[in-house]
C-alpha cells in the first residue's frame, strides 16, 4: 500500500517573475531520477501566470495534455490552426500525436491566470496531433465528481487514448469517495481550500491526511479513498 502525502513546499517551485511554477514529478529544469512520474502521469505543474505574459511557440509529440484553469483565461493556439479561450473550471486539451508547436498566454492583460497543467503518457504513438476544450460551471462538481478526461469511459468530454480518469470535485463542506478497482493508482491534488483524506488499502489497513492548496498524495493498492472539507480537489485513476 503507497500514501504518500507530498506537502506545497516540498515541490519543486521556480519564480521566473512572469511565472510561478510548482512541479510535481520531474519537468524542465528539475529532475529527479526518484520522481519521474505516478504511473501513466507524467507531469502535474501547477502554474501562476502575469497578465499578458506566457509560455511562445513550443513543440510537443506524443503526450497527452491537459489543462484545467482554476482562474483567469487561457489562451491558446497551435500550429494546425486552432485557436481558443479558456476561463475558469474549464479544460484545454491536446494530444500531441507525432508533432504540433502550440503557444499558451494569459488571455488578460492585468488579471493573474492559474492552471493545472497535467501530462499523461499516450496509450499510442504517432498519429495526427488534436486540440479541444471544454467549459464546466461549478454546479457540475460540486460536492460530486466531474468526469473530465478518460480512456475507458465513452461518456467522457474528454477522450484519452491511455487508460487513464481524470475527475475534479468542488467540496462545500461535504463528504465524497472514490473507489479504485486493483492496480490502478491515484494522485490525488488539493488545488484550494483543505481538505481531509482518508484511505483503506486493499490490505485492509487505512491512512490519513490533512492536504491544503498545493497538498499531493500519491495512492498505490488502495481500495477505496474518501475526502471531507471544503476545497477543490483533482484525482487521477491511472494504470501502473
Amino acid at each position: 500500500m503507497t500514501f504518500a502525502v507530498q506537502r506545497a513546499g516540498e515541490r519543486a517551485t521556480f519564480d521566473h517573475g512572469w511565472l510561478l511554477t510548482s512541479h510535481s514529478f520531474s519537468f524542465a529544469e528539475y529532475h529527479d531520477p526518484s520522481n519521474v512520474n505516478w504511473g501513466a502521469l507524467r507531469v502535474f505543474n501547477d502554474d501562476r501566470v502575469t497578465g499578458g505574459a506566457g509560455f511562445p511557440l513550443h513543440a510537443h509529440r506524443d503526450m497527452e495534455i491537459v489543462t484545467y484553469v482554476l482562474s483567469g483565461e487561457l489562451e491558446h493556439r497551435d500550429s494546425i490552426g486552432n485557436h481558443g479561450v479558456v476561463g475558469p473550471g474549464g479544460v484545454q486539451y491536446m494530444s500531441a500525436g507525432n508533432g504540433v508547436r502550440h503557444s499558451e498566454y494569459n488571455g488578460s492583460p492585468n488579471e493573474g491566470l492559474h492552471f493545472l497543467q497535467m501530462w499523461v503518457l499516450p496509450g499510442r504513438l504517432g498519429g495526427p496531433p488534436s486540440y479541444g476544450q471544454v467549459a464546466f460551471d461549478v454546479a457540475q462538481r460540486l460536492n460530486k465528481w466531474l468526469l473530465i478526461a478518460s480512456g475507458n469511459d465513452r461518456g467522457a468530454p474528454v477522450s484519452l487514448t491511455q487508460d487513464a480518469t481524470l475527475l475534479v470535485a468542488r467540496l462545500d463542506d461535504a463528504q465524497l469517495a472514490h473507489r479504485f478497482v486493483a492496480q490502478r493508482l491515484g494522485f490525488l491534488f488539493v488545488a484550494e481550500g483543505a481538505v481531509s483524506v482518508s484511505a483503506v488499502g486493499d490490505d485492509g489497513l487505512s491512512h490519513s491526511a490533512e492536504l491544503r492548496a498545493g497538498d499531493g498524495v500519491r495512492l498505490g493498492g488502495i481500495s477505496q479513498i474518501t475526502l471531507q472539507g471544503t476545497g477543490e480537489a483533482v484525482l487521477w485513476d491511472v494504470p501502473p
